[in-house]
């Protein structure tokens, strides 16, 4: 999440390409239903030990680009250096890397251990005074029936016309597909991994739904494909992605 000088949001007029699980059409659903849906997920091993696992995570790809400690927040301090950022997450070792990265700057960044889904974001960033919250591949590292509890946290330090940038996994990924042969669902749409963490797929409809059941508007959503060949090993990914922008009503 950034405050200050951060580039102005316009809808994108991008058409892309659209994948539609075979499933049934769940839009109109409010969010308790949801909850009630996915409620056996709160209850399984990797849900509860969620923040074990992935601060095991961390701790175990310290020196791998791309693990998510900080690979959000350094290009935006690089490429808009009037910025104030705050980075939370709740695993120790997350806050760990980015505080010992080389471009961390104090004066710049307050990096700080919370768990979103219960924790007062509050406690660590003044009450609507941020203009942008980023959710890069966040929500999915959760349990559907504990997701809302993250927007309302974002809310409280969102400024009234401040918006929520997110990018995240859609359903029908080459990931998901892997998981589901592999027997590897919680519930629908959520799985464990072989390292233990958890991710949720997510439907335009469901992201919808969670986002406006807690008050904001849709800004922008549309679901990202891409067709990736891995030549050495001969197979072909199709990976999909869900992209949007909320605002805070």
């Amino acid at each position: 999440m950034h405050a200050a000088g951060a580039p102005p949001i316009t809808a994108s007029t991008s058409t892309w390409p659209v994948y539609s699980a075979p499933r049934v059409d769940r839009r109109y659903l409010s969010i308790r239903a949801w909850t009630s849906l996915y409620s056996d997920s709160e209850n399984h091993h990797y849900s509860r030990r969620s923040q074990q696992y992935w601060d095991k995570f961390y701790k175990l790809h310290k020196n791998k680009v791309g693990c998510g400690a900080g690979n959000t927040i350094f290009p935006l301090i690089a490429t808009f250096p009037n910025l104030y950022v705050h980075a939370c997450d709740f695993s120790p070792n997350a806050i760990t890397l980015v505080k010992s990265h080389a471009n961390f700057s104090a004066e710049k960044m307050n990096a700080f251990v919370c768990d979103a889904t219960k924790d007062d974001l509050c406690v660590n960033v003044m009450p609507s005074t941020v203009d942008v919250v980023t959710l890069i591949f966040t929500l999915s590292a959760v349990s559907p029936g504990k997701m809302a509890s993250i927007l309302e946290n974002c809310k409280k330090v969102l400024k009234p016309n401040g918006h929520i940038l997110l990018r995240d996994y859609a359903v029908g990924d080459s990931a998901q597909v892997k998981l589901h042969d592999r027997d590897q669902m919680i519930s629908e749409n959520f799985y464990f991994r072989g390292d233990g963490t958890c991710s949720f797929y997510f439907s335009e409809a469901f992201m919808a739904t969670l986002f406006q059941s807690a008050g904001f508007v849709i800004v922008d959503i549309n679901t990202y494909c891409k067709e990736i060949t891995n030549h050495s090993r001969n197979i072909t990914m199709q990976r999909r992605w869900i992209r949007a922008i909320f605002g805070r009503s």
